[in-house]
């Protein structure tokens, strides 16, 4: 599944480059075509964001890659207490 993941990670980023590029470089689009190019664009920007964050999620639950370093909820409301102190 990661696989499956990172293959819709690399082309939603490479669909926000390249309809990006046409968006903002190219002079001569109508302006529907630019905004097409621009929805696209964005739609690889979300898709992109949302894939990196599974794949990172994924390679951290199987122990490739360290965990995060956040507090649990009872550390957290810990230091926030003691924050004004």
């Amino acid at each position: 599944m990661t696989k499956l993941i990172a293959i819709i990670n690399v082309i939603a980023w490479a669909g926000f480059w390249a309809f990006g590029y046409i968006a903002f470089t190219s002079d001569d689009l109508t302006d529907g075509q630019l905004v097409i190019a621009a929805i696209l664009a964005f739609a690889g920007l979300v898709m992109g964001i949302l894939a990196y964050m599974k794949l990172v999620r994924a390679s951290e639950a199987s122990g490739y890659a360290k965990g995060s370093k956040q507090l649990d909820a009872a550390a957290r409301n810990r230091a926030q207490e003691e924050w004004g102190k």
